[in-house]
């Protein structure tokens, strides 16, 4: 007797969006490793640091008089659910490091809170991240990372780290937090890249 039943052919994915191991919600839940941080947008800064000496800064009021882009995306979480279609608007991360002049290969990512991820820095490149403040036509909410949340929609959502307040570029990668508590360094949805080993 086979240890699958007669006719069972497993699960299939019914929307071609998501990646493997994926479902579908309406919803938007809010997932965090920590307090959601309460910033003052009179307080609020971001930088991008290099081995330059001198960082590059922006004040609340500098990055919303930046030229932004409103995108909608796909959302895809390492807890296994999706979000099609997601309404977003803010600043080019191009845009952002186009005056930026490192050999840097990599990018650290720190929060307001404490939290850190990393990626590599041709990932936040080309048009495919941005420094997000409104969602669905409102102002970004602190439980989903306002008031500026990095968004790389086309990793698992934990690189698109909320409450953004510096991106250090590095020659040398530098796993963040939840990369050293075992995720996967790059996390890659439609390769599920959840953890390492993955």
């Amino acid at each position: 007797m086979g240890i699958v039943s007669r006719g069972f052919t497993g699960r299939t994915r019914t929307d071609e969006r998501l990646p493997p191991g994926q479902y579908l919600t309406e919803d938007f839940p809010v997932l965090s490793a920590g307090p959601t941080p309460r910033v003052s947008l009179d307080t609020w800064q971001l930088a991008i640091t290099s081995e330059s000496p001198t960082p590059h800064t922006w004040t609340w009021a500098e990055l919303t008089a930046l030229p932004a882009q409103d995108v909608t995306v796909d959302l895809h979480c390492v807890t296994k659910w999706s979000k099609l279609h997601t309404p977003w608007r803010g600043v080019s991360l191009d845009l952002l490091l186009a005056d930026v002049e490192s050999v840097a290969e990599y990018a650290l990512v720190r929060s307001y809170g404490g939290y850190t991820t990393n990626l590599p820095l041709a990932d936040l490149t080309d048009g495919q991240a941005w420094i997000a403040y409104q969602y669905d036509g409102e102002p970004l909410r602190p439980e989903h990372g306002g008031p500026a949340r990095l968004l790389v929609p086309h990793l698992y959502l934990w690189k698109s780290a909320k409450w953004v307040r510096q991106i250090e570029l590095l020659q040398q990668d530098e796993p963040g937090f939840w990369e050293t508590a075992g995720y996967h360094n790059y996390g890659d949805p439609w390769r599920e890249q959840r953890y390492w080993g993955d």
